[in-house]
């Protein structure tokens, strides 16, 4: 009777240690859940860095828009094909050039 009442005490004590095992591991808050979480923040904060650099890009385009006509210049020649008087427009090509034996 001494040997059985030590072993359910024993097997008691491995029970309660693989419930804290389990829960620890694979429960609702558990280390799985903690790391897919961690890395669901690093891959959200990559992309909010990203879009801090874009925003702040547009600002400082925004600022040279609003203050300086160089700026305003520089968009109208690549967007709109500016061409002032007395210029010369010259456009080169960067298609590839092929070649036909026939």
């Amino acid at each position: 009777m001494k040997y059985f009442s030590q072993f359910i005490l024993l097997a008691l004590a491995v029970a309660v240690l693989l419930g804290l095992q389990y829960q620890y591991w694979l429960g609702e808050n558990g280390r799985f859940e903690h790391n897919k979480l961690t890395a669901q923040i690093e891959e959200q904060q990559r992309l909010n860095d990203n879009q801090v650099a874009a925003n702040k890009l547009l600002r400082t385009d925004v600022q040279d828009l609003k203050t300086g006509l160089e700026a305003v210049e520089e968009h109208a020649r690549l967007d709109l094909g500016l061409i002032k008087p007395n210029e010369t427009f010259v456009q080169v090509s960067t298609a590839p050039t092929t070649h036909s034996n026939y």
